[in-house]
């Protein structure tokens, strides 16, 4: 099922009109956790997946067209249960009543420990599993919360934690911060993706040229066998048309 897109619903803005990201690095990690999220689960029609985008947790009253609606909009985050397709904002209400479970924010300088402590309570509230904020900068690092009853409580060794829900691992070496997948495939950059592709598609191009010059070779090989072969079978003539001939005058080529 593919939710198709709504019409959307004044009172339920698509947008906070705060930017995506405040610089490049904010906004590659965001990219990357979104896609590499996707990627993760493209065979998977029950999980949404989106960055950047407005949640809804709390619908108003019918008659309440005064009030500002509850609302946040995560970096990243990760719905089971869900349907993928497009969607204006993310409404609770809507979708049966499943908050995303797995939360990504990535850090910027414009964020404060108040609000991100802010964050972290309003999905503590109302109902994330796992919480990650990431920090891209030099040392990278990443922080981590998990749900325990009406909490989310911090992860204490999140070097060896592995997302329940996602099954992700975070990786950090020499101050650089990696992403793997349960297969072990890390999440790639759409950078790292392009020259990925690119070298598949050469080692795939000489694949096809190692494979074309062995079919040459084993056609040479088989002409060459054939050539063989008839080499010999006219010898066979020559000697058997010989033979005829000594037999002729009287002479038998087995003796001879």
């Amino acid at each position: 099922m593919i939710v198709p897109f709504q019409r959307q619903d004044a009172r339920y803005p698509d947008s906070d009109g705060q930017p995506m990201a405040d610089n490049t690095l904010q906004f590659e990690w965001i990219s990357t956790l979104k896609w590499g999220c996707e990627v993760l689960f493209a065979d998977r029609p029950d999980v949404f997946v989106a960055g950047d985008h407005l949640i809804y947790p709390v619908q108003l009253a019918e008659d309440d067209d005064t009030s500002t609606p509850v609302r946040i909009a995560p970096d990243v985050y990760v719905a089971f249960g869900r349907p993928k397709g497009y969607r204006g904002s993310y409404k609770v209400w809507e979708e049966e009543g499943v908050f995303p479970q797995v939360v990504f924010e990535v850090w910027s300088p414009s964020n404060g420990v108040q609000e991100m402590e802010r964050k972290r309570a309003f999905y503590a509230r109302y109902g994330a599993e796992e919480y990650y904020l990431v920090y891209p900068e030099a040392p990278a690092h990443v922080d981590g919360w998990v749900r325990e009853g009406n909490e989310l409580v911090e992860i204490e060794d999140i070097k060896s934690w592995v997302s329940p829900r996602l099954g992700i691992r975070f990786h950090l070496h020499r101050g650089k911060l990696t992403v793997f997948r349960p297969d072990g495939k890390k999440f790639l950059t759409p950078l790292e993706q392009d020259e990925q592709m690119r070298l598949a598609q050469t080692r795939a191009e000489q694949e096809a040229q190692r494979a074309e010059q062995e079919a040459q070779r084993a056609a040479q090989a088989s002409q060459r066998a054939d050539a063989a072969a008839a080499e010999r079978d006219l010898e066979r003539e020559r000697a058997a048309r010989l033979a005829e001939k000594l037999r002729q005058v009287g002479i038998d080529p087995d003796t001879a």
